[in-house]
């Protein structure tokens, strides 16, 4: 069971849409001296635009390693993500839409975030900016630590894309713009550390896509399935 997406348009109006979620248990939680390989299943959701352009977001080969900071104490986790999120188009406005797809993970300390949607995720939640670019509070990257304390839920987004803006200074974007009707980003082995959680910590994966068409603005977001890090 995975969480579903919801879009909106109309008017070149933005479509907020933020994932309905199932809540899930634990998965169990390994060894905290040992790595622990997690196989995870992946999701799909489909949902159509105002104009009939059915918009799929998949996440597929999707595993997580978890292992015991360098220090093998129990508040550090290492998490080493692999997987592949896809968005397709099919439909009226598929040739010639733009694609905004941005992946990314939440993580949280005894929070279950089998249960998070974008009403009560304690700041992870995901948006697009006043440029409409879709972004997740707070907006940095998912490389390097995470700090956390309990009852905290964090988002952090896998894109940094570096590039000069229109003025020659240094701009980064947190998603991967392409033409339709098909966009996907892979990422092997992303590591990511959680500093601070003496509790159960928890992650789980997300892809928010943006459809722009010629008469519309639809937003999907997929939630993966949660995973345990002890």
């Amino acid at each position: 069971m995975f969480g579903t997406g919801k879009t909106r348009g109309g008017g070149r109006v933005f479509g907020t849409a933020i994932a309905a979620a199932v809540v899930f248990g634990l998965a169990p939680a390994g060894s905290a001296q040992a790595d622990t390989f997690i196989p995870l299943p992946g999701g799909e959701v489909s949902r159509q635009l105002p104009d009939g352009t059915t918009v799929t977001v998949r996440i597929d080969g999707e595993s997580a390693k978890v292992s015991p900071s360098m220090g093998a104490t129990p508040i550090h986790r290492n998490v080493w993500s692999t997987g592949r999120a896809i968005v397709d188009l099919s439909g009226p406005s598929a040739a010639t839409a733009t694609i905004k797809i941005s992946p990314g993970y939440v993580v949280a300390c005894q929070v279950d975030i089998g249960s998070v949607t974008g009403n009560n995720s304690s700041g992870a939640t995901a948006e697009q900016d006043s440029q409409g670019a879709w972004s997740v509070a707070p907006t940095t990257s998912l490389g390097g630590g995470i700090n956390l304390g309990p009852g905290q839920a964090v988002a952090r987004l896998m894109l940094d894309l570096e590039k000069p803006d229109d003025y020659g200074q240094e701009s980064h974007k947190r998603y991967n713009k392409v033409p339709g009707p098909h966009a996907s980003v892979s990422w092997v082995d992303e590591t990511f550390e959680v500093n601070g959680c003496g509790g159960y910590a928890q992650a789980r994966s997300f892809v928010a896509a943006e459809i722009d068409t010629t008469n519309y603005i639809g937003n999907v977001v997929l939630w993966g399935h949660p995973f345990s890090m002890g």
